[in-house]
């Protein structure tokens, strides 16, 4: 088999493009149902893969990256396509059923569109680089396309890392933390890259993606559309939430180990959390196949592997609901966690 020949279990990703195709419909023809429906499959996804042992596995990893990653660039117009029409959809609407567009659109632009800004961001070509940053802008969250990459897989599963979950840290303690350590790291980071090439902040795509999420709420202020701007928030906040949450998730509690001269072990399949859930990676382009995305940064999401790490109960759509509700999380995760951490 060619390298550059994929195999019928390779459309399985085209699921990927399925959601917010279904998600745009919605929107656009039934609003008022939509929040209730973007609910509705996150609970089914879960109930899935949480009752049916067929689905706890995913086909084996693919020799081809290339071909699978264009799943990723066609996303990007359908997720702009949806951004328009929530965006119209929420103009004509009343208050209650624009914030249940606003979470349907924010669960497309949050649990896919920064999962695959994070893998386009992960390539060698500058123009999916470029697209991932394209996706982070609507939901105003740029700062992750800088924290991610230089700080997070730097530091994952260390005290110093602000979207690694500490042992017994609650969801909705973490979430504060995150959200301003990994601002205050991005900028910090960037600071410091530029010093190092020797270059000002205009040539740097942080600040300009900043400023246009900004500069977009502003006019929308401005301009009085207060119904464009409240959906734009929702969607933005449900996004992050997703991001943040699925952060939490990927390493709670897992920490790698000072060795002798201060510095952490490195990064290893012990230290990040992996479920090879079949709807989710599909769904996510194998982000739960997680300690070999560390372990090996740069490599296609179809040919990530299921490592023998630390494994979540269930996929990601399933841990988002019990991570929600932090006595059941820790009733599930703490004798795993208790588990991973033990010698051996």
């Amino acid at each position: 088999m060619k390298a550059n020949t994929l195999r019928a279990s390779d459309l399985r990703f085209l699921l990927a493009l399925l959601l917010p195709a279904l998600t745009l419909h919605s929107v656009s023809h039934r609003p008022q149902t939509a929040g209730l429906v973007a609910f509705g499959v996150l609970f089914l996804i879960a109930a899935l893969e949480a009752l049916l042992p067929a689905l706890a596995r995913s086909p084996a990893p693919h020799a081809d990256g290339g071909t699978l990653r264009w799943v990723l660039r066609l996303f990007v117009p359908l997720e702009l396509a949806l951004l328009s029409a929530g965006a119209t959809a929420a103009v004509n609407a009343s208050w209650p059923t624009l914030v249940g567009v606003g979470i349907a659109v924010g669960f497309v632009t949050g649990a896919q569109g920064i999962t695959f800004a994070h893998e386009l961001g992960h390539s060698r070509q500058r123009a999916d680089r470029a697209l991932a940053w394209v996706l982070m802008t609507p939901v105003g969250y740029p700062q992750f396309m800088v924290e991610h990459f230089r700080g997070h897989h730097v530091r994952a599963a260390t005290p110093a890392d602000p979207a690694s979950a500490r042992p017994g840290e609650s969801l909705w303690a973490f979430l504060p933390r995150t959200l301003a350590g990994s601002l205050r790291s991005a900028w910090e980071l960037e600071a410091a890259h530029l010093q190092r090439r020797r270059r000002g902040w205009a040539a740097s795509p942080l600040p300009w993606a900043s400023g246009a999420s900004v500069a977009w709420l502003l006019a929308l202020a401005v301009a009085g559309q207060w119904k464009l701007l409240a959906f734009w928030l929702v969607q933005s906040a449900f996004a992050v939430w997703l991001l943040e949450t699925v952060n939490y998730i990927e390493h709670y509690g897992l920490q790698r180990r000072l060795q002798a001269d201060g510095r952490p072990e490195p990064f290893g399949v012990a230290h990040a959390w992996n479920a090879d859930h079949v709807v989710s990676n599909s769904l996510l382009a194998n982000l739960q196949r997680h300690s070999d995305h560390h372990v090996h940064a740069w490599k296609p999401f179809g040919q990530l592997e299921p490592l023998p790490g630390p494994q979540l109960p269930t996929g990601y759509a399933g841990c988002i609901l019990l991570a929600a509700v932090p006595p059941l999380w820790f009733l599930v995760m703490e004798p795993r966690r208790a588990g991973a951490a033990a010698p051996g």
